[in-house]
């Protein structure tokens, strides 16, 4: 096998491990069994055990000596350092995208929300749900990509998945009512306009909307 092959290999198994993990088909705690995975996956142990390695440091897998790895465990306490860290970095990127952003950044940011938005539709269903995840991660992603920042880009990345999961176990306790979309225009709009202070305070109470309504429902 060549070396890109390997990385491709690699990198989609990683892909299809972090998307068990955030939709909680690997539970919380969970010790992953490499052998399982080698069959379910048909790939040898070596790519398998990179990609496993490499969801280390992304917070979605704990790597023990003498247990190996396992799923990383979820708490209250997990999620409210989550919660904020990501509002903390993530408010800061937004800021230095609104003061260095060109036209191209508030393209991207207004295209995105739109995609956003018409991905709504459906998202009750499984693959709806999937979409519509991708969507808002990329909303997200396009609001602070301006920022020229790339190693606070990936603590925020890093952060957002890390709660991100949370809201796929619990999403089935999210009360009805909140107007997601509503939020998240109205970060869009504040950003887009430059106004910092406004869109910083947005996204942060939208982060922590977030945080809070999940938290009930999160064990401790």
């Amino acid at each position: 096998m060549t070396q890109n092959r390997k990385e491709t290999l690699s990198s989609r198994i990683v892909a299809q491990l972090r998307q068990a993990i955030l939709q909680g088909q690997l539970a919380p705690g969970e010790k992953i069994n490499l052998d399982r995975l080698r069959d379910q996956h048909q790939v040898s142990i070596s790519p398998l055990r990179e990609a496993v390695s490499r969801l280390v440091p992304d917070g979605l897998v704990a790597f023990e000596d003498q247990r190996g790895y396992s799923v990383a465990p979820i708490s209250a306490a997990d999620l409210a350092e989550i919660t904020r860290l990501r509002c903390t970095l993530e408010s800061q990127a937004l800021r230095e995208a609104v003061a260095a952003g060109d036209l191209e950044w508030e393209s991207q940011v207004m295209g995105a929300l739109y995609r956003l938005r018409i991905t709504e539709v459906g998202s009750d269903d499984a693959a709806g749900a999937a979409a519509w995840e991708a969507a808002h991660a990329e909303f997200h992603m396009a609001l602070i990509r301006g920022c020229n920042s790339p190693l606070l880009l990936h603590f925020c990345t890093v952060l957002r998945a890390m709660q991100d999961r949370y809201r796929w176990l619990f999403r089935a306790s999210l009360p009805a009512g909140r107007d997601v979309q509503a939020e998240h225009d109205g970060i869009a709009a504040a950003a887009t306009s430059r106004q910092a202070d406004l869109a910083c305070a947005r996204l942060v109470a939208h982060i922590e909307g977030t945080a809070a309504l999940l938290m009930p429902a999160v064990p401790g």
